[in-house]
């Protein structure tokens, strides 16, 4: 079978030169394409050179007449490798279809020279390079292109305008940048034009108005300014219009209300200004009308009501006043109203309980009064529809409605920050689908009913800042979900329920400033998930919990409570045997070692933890990755040629040259922002007087662009290991096109085969590494700025795992502070450039500062994931709040931060955990649960440290000021 494929690969040429077609060109074209691909799940098992007739192979479809190839369908076939130029041999090819595969390469402009095709979509995989001119100038009966979702950039090409036939283009989710092609208004048999989610700048061209056939356009999600083009109505047929997510100015033009047939109006996210014109009534076809995150002002136009089948509406997030109108009523199909943070005023009209509403969001607003009674009888089924109601942050008074449990389907309950009275009703017990109820901060009194455990999906329970006395009900132990239960503030009475350590989800429970009384039940113990538990500032006594979350308590958060005993509260307890003495087994002598380690690190013998174990035995991986790795290099700088080492040591006068051919002896730098000086020629990137610093992949060097814009270089010193340089500019792309403002922007890059530099934005703060451990203590971090890096960096590795990329090099100093101080993370998606990297050379390549390395990278069988970076995560976050390394050496000791940690936190010794340059000047109640998460991050089994989405919540519950404290004297 082998050799009659490379039998038939070998005539290939010969039979695309042939013009005498034969019944087996088909075939021979089909095969030829399959030998450039990978097919990981044989789906092209059916593909065989043998068999002369294809139009029963899989993913293909013959004409029935003449017998010849008219289909190529292979959506999701999970194919890998270069679209070949077998494909050629199809000459009666009608539709290619070869969509969410991972392709990759560039685009080849000769497809579009297949006379017969009409429909192309190579949509969702990665193709890259610029979409080339040559494609579109002959793009023949085209009439459907869809390349979305790939790593194009560059700007549209010109020929594109010449596409006469063409009906449907589709070049969303891209990188391509540059002005909105004028050229594209003269494809006036287009019906839909996507272009979302690129770089597209600047104003949208004149001239729209030609586009008399369109039914959908997209503009979504780039850089475009200026008005929204006058031209639009006159696109009569137009359905969907979206122009989100832009730095569009000015108010509506009047001509959208021509557009009677459009269903779908979106321009949120813009800065656009002034009143709805009372003709937004006018477009009755609207189902979705989406004008949020703008500058409007004035009132919600009366003719809204006239938009029979609008099913949602979005006004939020803009400058609305006045009351909701009551025409409201006539949108007779609407499901979703969001007309929150704005100024609206009055009471809340009857007709939001009465339409079916699946979602009403009215927060943030002036709305007053009373909450009326919901419909009953009949009317009761219109509230079943109800999955989300927010009337939080307004000034609404009077009782919450009895009724509130007809909301059967109510996932969503939020009516926080009002001035509400009264009882909770019984029936919030009813709500069975209930995620969220939040109540927060109104003047509620009576007792927690005990109905409430009938919420049984309740995740979270938020009842404090109000007036509720009584019991905290034993019923709770229902909600098995509960992850927030926050009743702090009330007047709370009796014991703390030990049914509440039922609820093993639980990580937030916040009891503080209420009037509990009892001894605390042993079984909070077992709650394995708890971070932060508080329970100041009642009368509570007896002996602490011991074990898991309550060896290592905060003792603010159980201060104001005199007859609490244990460590924490520095209260000895009755009957408390002393703990065991643990003895050195470094000591020729049998005498015991129990002090505490001191703040100033007293030289003295300390037991060896599991982690120091661990961190002196990667050791030796790590001695062995260096080895290898220099190995590696000596040998790469060897064959180096001698105009690449003069590049890379250039001292400025110099340029490079730039071809976009793949010679060993050419040069190709690409900026992303597309700018042509930057495509052509550049001076020398490369500066030996201005080395940075060097890390695990190489050195990295400051030096200004032509058009004076300081940008960092790190020149890659594993150029042996790289990929090739189509696969090294795909990845490099796809990294290119993250933005994060925690994220260092990569902003290019330089290839030659031996010679690779990353072009990054220059951040001026230096790293955090310097700040920490390197400055003065006048330049010394404050908490509030060590509070907000940390929460900066949980949040930009929160974003990279989203997208599936592993950080691996979590430490100080891939942290860098720009010059207010906000963090950016560097370094991140590197390990993706170096496949020949396992996992031991790996770690000792990039995580190259001992301590930040997690467990699992000593262990063969455990699989590597995010969870790795979350525990560089925890390491990084004890770093911060204590301003010691991960790792330190004594005369003959070794101490891992975690254990020094979690033991002082055990003895109650906080103030010997801080930096001492911040001692009296950190709020404990955020610094030691900001401690404690980092512990919890840095547990040894992967599965018990948090997401770090979860973290990022935790982090920003944290963070949230506790009230009321200044009552208290």
């Amino acid at each position: 079978m082998l050799l009659k494929l490379f039998g038939f690969l070998l005539l290939l040429p010969v039979l695309v030169r042939s013009e005498d077609i034969t019944p087996n060109d088909d075939v021979l074209g089909l095969i030829a394409f399959k030998a450039d691909l990978q097919d990981p799940e044989s789906k092209l098992v059916s593909w065989n050179v043998d068999d002369n007739n294809p139009c029963n192979w899989v993913g293909v479809k013959c004409n029935p007449r003449s017998n010849r190839v008219s289909e190529l369908v292979l959506d999701g076939f999970s194919l890998s490798g270069r679209i070949g130029r077998g494909l050629l041999r199809l000459r009666f090819l009608r539709r290619l279809s070869l969509s969410n595969n991972n392709f990759t390469g560039t685009l080849n402009p000769e497809l579009s020279r297949l006379g017969s095709l009409r429909s192309i979509d190579l949509s969702g995989n990665s193709l890259s390079g610029t979409i080339p001119d040559e494609f579109f100038q002959q793009c023949g009966s085209l009439n459907s292109i869809s390349l979305a979702k790939n790593s194009f950039s560059g700007v549209i090409p010109p020929s594109l305008g010449s596409c006469s036939t063409l009906a449907v283009l589709d070049l969303s989710s891209n990188g391509l940048s540059g002005p909105l092609l004028a050229g594209l208004w003269s494809l006036n048999s287009l019906r839909l034009l996507d272009l979302s989610d690129n770089s597209l700048a600047g104003k949208i061209p004149a001239g729209i108005d030609r586009l008399y056939n369109l039914r959908t356009i997209s503009l979504r999600k780039n850089q475009l300014s200026g008005q929204v083009p006058d031209g639009i109505g006159d696109c009569l047929l137009l359905k969907s219009l979206d122009f989100s997510e832009n730095s569009l100015s000015g108010g509506l033009p009047d001509s959208l209300q021509k557009l009677s047939t459009c269903s779908f109006l979106s321009l949120r996210s813009n800065s656009l200004v002034g009143e709805v014109p009372s003709w937004i009534g006018e477009m009755s076809n609207l189902e979705n009308l989406d004008l949020s995150g703008n500058g409007f002002s004035g009132r919600i136009p009366e003719s809204t009501g006239k938009l029979l089948s609008l099913k949602v509406l979005n006004f939020s997030r803009n400058g609305f006043a006045g009351s909701l109108p009551d025409s409201m009523t006539g949108c007779r199909s609407l499901l979703i109203v969001d007309f929150s943070q704005n100024s609206l005023t009055g009471n809340l009209p009857a007709w939001v309980f009465e339409m079916g509403l699946q979602r009403i969001l009215l927060s943030g607003n002036r709305l007053a009064g009373a909450i009326e009674n919901l419909p009953s009888g009949s009317a009761e089924t219109m509230l079943q529809s109800l999955q989300v109601l927010d009337l939080s942050n307004n000034m609404f008074s009077g009782k919450i409605p009895k009724g509130i449990g007809a909301f059967s389907n109510l996932q969503v309950l939020n009516m926080s920050r009002n001035s509400l009275v009264g009882e909770i009703p019984v029936s919030i017990g009813e709500l069975k689908a209930l995620d969220v109820l939040d109540l927060s901060k109104n003047r509620l009194n009576g007792s927690i009913p005990s109905e409430i455990g009938g919420a049984v999906g309740l995740r979270e329970l938020r009842l404090e800042n109000n007036s509720l006395g009584g019991d905290i009900p034993t019923q709770i132990e229902k909600c098995s979900s509960l992850t927030s239960l926050i009743l702090a503030r009330n007047h709370l009475q009796g014991p703390i329920p030990p049914s509440i350590a039922n609820l093993s989800n639980l990580q937030i429970l916040d009891a503080s400033l209420n009037n509990l009384t009892g001894p605390l039940p042993k079984q909070l113990s077992n709650l394995l998930h708890l971070i932060s538990f508080n329970i100041s500032h009642n009368h509570l006594q007896g002996e602490l919990p011991a074990g898991n979350f309550f060896n290592t308590i905060s003792p603010s958060s159980v201060s104001d409570n005199p007859s609490l005993c244990g460590s924490a509260v520095n209260r000895s307890c009755p009957a408390v045997l002393p703990k065991p003495i643990v003895l050195n087994p470094n000591s020729s002598s049998n005498t015991s070692s129990s002090g505490p380690l001191s703040s100033n690190l007293r030289h003295k013998k300390i037991i060896l933890s599991i982690s120091a174990l661990i961190a002196i035995g990667a050791a030796a991986f790590i001695a062995l990755g260096v080895i290898t790795v220099t190995v590696l290099n000596l040998r790469v700088r060897s064959s180096t040629s001698p105009s690449a080492a003069a590049l890379a040591l250039s001292n400025g006068d110099e340029e490079y040259s730039h071809s976009p051919a793949t010679d060993a002896n050419s040069g190709k730098l690409v900026m992303f922002s597309g700018n042509p000086d930057f495509s052509t020629s550049t001076h020398a990137l490369l500066n030996k007087d201005c080395e940075l610093g060097r890390g695990g992949f190489g050195a990295v060097y400051r030096t200004v662009l032509r058009d004076g814009r300081p940008v960092a270089i790190k020149k890659l010193t594993v150029s042996s290991l790289v990929k090739s340089q189509d696969d090294f500019e795909r990845e490099v792309k796809k990294l290119g096109k993250i933005r994060h403002r925690n994220l260092v922007a990569l902003e290019g890059y330089y290839w030659t085969q031996s010679l690779q530099l990353l072009i990054y934005e220059f951040v001026s703060g230096g790293s955090l590494y310097k700040r920490l451990h390197e400055s003065s203590g006048a330049n010394a971090l404050s908490w509030q700025e060590r509070f907000n890096i940390i929460l900066g960096t949980a949040k930009s590795l929160a974003h990279l795992h989203q997208l599936n990329i592993i950080h691996y090099n979590m430490k100080s100093s891939n942290v860098l502070l720009d010059s207010s101080g906000e963090p950016k993370i560097g370094d991140f998606g590197l390990a993706k450039l170096l496949p020949m990297l396992d996992r031991y050379v790996l770690s000792s390549k990039i995580q190259s500062a001992l301590g930040y390395m997690a467990p699992e990278f000593a262990c063969r069988t455990v699989k590597i994931t995010e969870k790795c970076d979350v525990y560089g995560f925890g390491v990084l976050v004890l770093e911060v709040v204590t301003g010691r390394r991960p790792v330190e050496y004594m005369e003959d000791d070794v101490v891992v931060l975690c254990d020094m940690v979690r033991g002082a936190l055990e003895e109650g010794r906080v103030e010997g955990c801080m930096d001492e340059r911040l001692q009296g000047k950190f709020p404990s109640e955020e610094a030691v649960p900001v401690m404690k998460l980092g512990l919890i991050c840095t547990s040894q089994v992967p599965s018990n440290r948090p997401d770090m989405g979860e973290v990022v919540n935790i982090l920003e519950l944290i963070r949230c000021p506790s009230e009321g404290l200044e009552e208290l004297s």
